[in-house]
């Protein structure tokens, strides 16, 4: 099961006020625009498959603005949307159905504090073969019915009410027919997707939402958000240290942060003993106490005899980023008498980058001899110390 991901942000926002701060989406709360916030809660989802962003084609330059500011959105793709909701939601469903996705989540972009752990009870539901799922909440005020006369003529008993959020999530081949139905027919009056299900007859389960997961609609809310995130008295920033070391023997060459160097030496180890990313994958471990490499791929596991050091860093990134930490810089010095590491320095960091999803600038590689001092002075191993920095979200588990 992939599931991919729609967030619907084609809207004008009217009721948040001051229009010409632009619409709702791309104000700013916590010193970044509102849809910035909810696409770094998906993006950092480790089930979430490639996501599709419908916005009105007046935005594409706010959009284009907002999502420089994401960490990563190499999964993030855009298409237009209608003039409501409902089309612009049929819009994704299409732009989504041309890739592997098989289920979908479809989200309101102003919804920036929905949290993984709704989107894991959400998946749970698709994964026993839900076709429909509805986070919602269960009504706890007191429901009136009023009149024409602004009287109230009656109270509604609220057992069985729930407040719907989002996101709606489905099967996606019966939602796109059951949007498509509703389009053919012309029907433009259902306030979600979960109506439009009901009405085409897909069964939807109800899972337990978040009191955080609001919609931001009107101005006030806005200014709530963004005091809630502007006011951490102090920045969980986590520093993680990492060191490892592997023994040489004769041979061809060794791999240090992906690079293959050409060596009359080759380092001893179950993988490909990249001592580099080994150190790095231990520090970035630890900087939200998830062990330490050996924890995760056993040397006694024969699957990872040979493998490229690069699943393991690439693993290491992942764990930090689902639970909530944004990966700002990774620093690896290597200790070594041979071969030279200068004229790689920059392939070695490129190797980064792309591997943890920041910036070249935010990635160091340095090297050091050992004096001749030592089991490095005397090229019997070659050692390496990794330093990461990470700052997780306050809502990090």
């Amino acid at each position: 099961m992939t599931i991919g991901i729609v967030i619907v942000a084609a809207g004008r926002g009217e009721r948040a006020g001051s229009p010409e701060d632009g619409p709702k989406q791309y104000r700013r709360i916590g010193g970044k625009p509102v849809i910035a916030h909810t696409l770094e809660r998906f993006l950092s989802w480790s089930r979430s498959g490639l996501i599709v962003v419908v916005i009105h084609p007046d935005d594409e330059a706010l959009f284009a603005a907002a999502a420089a500011e994401l960490p990563s959105a190499a999964k993030v793709v855009t298409t237009f949307g209608g003039d409501t909701r409902q089309r612009s939601v049929y819009e994704g469903l299409r732009a989504l159905s041309a890739t592997e996705a098989t289920h979908v989540m479809i989200h309101d972009a102003a919804r920036p504090f929905v949290d993984h752990a709704l989107l894991d009870r959400i998946a749970e539901a698709l994964d026993q073969g839900q076709e429909g799922v509805l986070p919602a909440m269960p009504v706890t005020d007191t429901l009136k019915r009023g009149g024409p006369d602004h009287l109230v003529h009656e109270t509604v008993p609220r057992a069985g009410l729930f407040a719907a959020q989002t996101p709606q999530s489905f099967s996606l081949p019966s939602i796109r027919t059951a949007h498509e139905k509703a389009a053919a027919l012309r029907r433009e009056d259902f306030t979600d997707d979960a109506s439009i299900a009901e009405w085409a007859g897909l069964p939807v389960v109800l899972v337990e939402g978040s009191a955080d997961n609001i919609k931001l609609t009107v101005k006030r809310d806005i200014a709530m958000a963004d005091e809630k995130l502007s006011h951490h008295p102090l920045p969980d920033v986590r520093t993680g240290n990492g060191y490892d070391v592997h023994q040489l023997e004769p041979g061809d060459g060794v791999t240090l942060c992906g690079v293959f160097i050409a060596h009359d030496q080759r380092l001893v180890g179950h993988s490909d003993a990249d001592v580099a990313m080994h150190a790095l994958t231990d520090a970035l471990l630890a900087t939200c106490g998830a062990g330490d490499i050996g924890d995760h791929f056993p040397p006694s596991d024969m699957q990872w005899r040979g493998a490229p050091s690069k699943i393991f860093l690439d693993h290491a990134a992942k764990v930090v980023r689902e639970r909530g930490g944004t990966i700002m810089n990774a620093d690896i010095s290597l200790i070594a008498e041979a071969p030279k590491i200068a004229p790689h320095r920059q392939k070695m960091r490129e190797n980064l980058a792309e591997i943890l999803g920041i910036s070249l600038d935010r990635c160091s590689v340095k090297a050091t001899t050992n004096e001749k001092i030592g089991f490095v002075g005397r090229r019997e191993g070659i050692a390496a110390i990794a330093t990461a920095t990470v700052v997780y979200r306050g809502d990090a588990g």
